[in-house]
């Protein structure tokens, strides 16, 4: 996979606690809230407004969310998961 973005420009890692869940929350809730409003609405006119009204409604609920359950699912995924090179 090419470099998109040159390590000069990179956030320091002490980011990646924030950029991670702020990037999963866009990406989900964009798709989830499509496939859901096309159920609901259809492919009307208003499709796209009622769409990206309930995508920042959506992300709004999705970011904190996962800010605060992340380190949760993390040690649940440590108790299920073996740790690299210890396998079973």
């Amino acid at each position: 996979m090419p470099n998109l973005v040159s390590t000069s420009k990179k956030l320091p890692a002490k980011y990646a606690m924030v950029v991670l869940p702020l990037i999963l929350s866009i990406i989900m809730t964009f798709i989830i809230s499509g496939v859901s409003t096309l159920r609901g609405v259809g492919l009307t006119p208003l499709f796209a407004t009622t769409w990206m009204s309930a995508w920042g409604l959506s992300w709004l609920v999705a970011f904190p969310t996962l800010l605060v359950v992340l380190p949760f699912v993390r040690s649940l995924v440590g108790m299920v998961v073996a740790a690299p090179g210890k396998s079973s």
